[in-house]
């Protein structure tokens, strides 16, 4: 059997609205026996609502089995004082990080999402707090570093634009805690009691996703669906194991693989 970690933007949805054959996929891998663990960038609301929407989409899960980047916030910023650029409906979830306005030990840069909060989050005047701290001493954390999401409407600019300005401005490179970092994957892995090797990432994003999943000795898949683009893959320095139109044809492609009779 196989351990797979799933994406959750543009694998299994695009703004609410599920991958056709998606929710059939999970649950063909899950009466497989294979080991699921849903990993997401998402930072915009908390695990429990997730899980719930995912549900409501017809996706079967529990919390437990959903892994966010506040979780990983928390691992690594437990205790100490921090500035967070976070949307407020996160907030639950950092419980055990000391969230301050001033004298930070840390910044940390969250998502955007699809309302007008963003524009109060990554406001100039959050964002020169944020550079004023950096540069008295705080560390510089973000829990992703996404250039874009693909949304209903079309693309979306993500926070990661706002890290690389307080990354230009300051020097001062930020940790991400979030995909692609090997601490988030060894994480994911970990909860599952995998090896790297005998793991699958399923992933829209070739240029982040795929190549740290690889580096890391993961096989990855590629779907052609949320901000999946052909220039993109045709570019990429780091191509995946497998390309599947969507996350309904990987299942047949991963039986293939099991028994021997797939080869890249």
């Amino acid at each position: 059997m196989a351990c797979i970690l799933l994406d959750i933007d543009g694998v299994l949805h695009v703004s609410g609205e599920p991958i056709p054959g998606g929710a059939d996929a999970v649950s063909e891998l899950r009466h497989a026996g294979h080991a699921l663990r849903f990993v997401t960038n998402n930072s915009t609301r908390p695990r429990a609502r997730l899980a719930e929407e995912l549900r409501e989409m017809g996706f079967t899960l529990e919390p437990e089995e959903l892994q966010t980047t506040p979780g990983a916030a928390v691992r690594e910023l437990e205790g100490k004082r921090v500035l967070a650029l976070v949307m407020p409906s996160i907030v639950p979830d950092l419980e055990g990080i000391e969230l301050v306005g001033d004298h930070a030990e840390a910044v940390l840069v969250g998502g955007c999402d699809e309302t007008i909060e963003p524009n109060q989050v990554f406001s100039y005047m959050n964002l020169s707090r944020a550079f004023s701290e950096i540069q008295m001493g705080a560390s510089l954390y973000c829990l992703h570093k996404n250039k874009w999401w693909q949304t209903s409407l079309g693309p979306m600019l993500d926070s990661g634009a706002f890290v690389a300005g307080l990354e230009y401005a300051t020097g001062v490179e930020a940790t991400v805690l979030g995909k692609p970092s090997p601490s988030y994957f060894a994480a994911a892995l970990d909860a599952l009691g995998a090896e790297p090797e005998l793991t699958w990432l399923v992933t829209d994003d070739v240029e982040a996703d795929v190549r740290g999943a690889r580096l890391f000795g993961m096989k990855t898949a590629l779907v052609r669906t949320g901000k999946f683009r052909p220039e993109a893959l045709e570019s990429a320095d780091t191509p995946p194991d497998i390309v599947v139109s969507s996350l309904a044809h990987f299942p047949s492609l991963l039986e293939e693989d099991l028994a021997g009779g797939w080869a890249p």
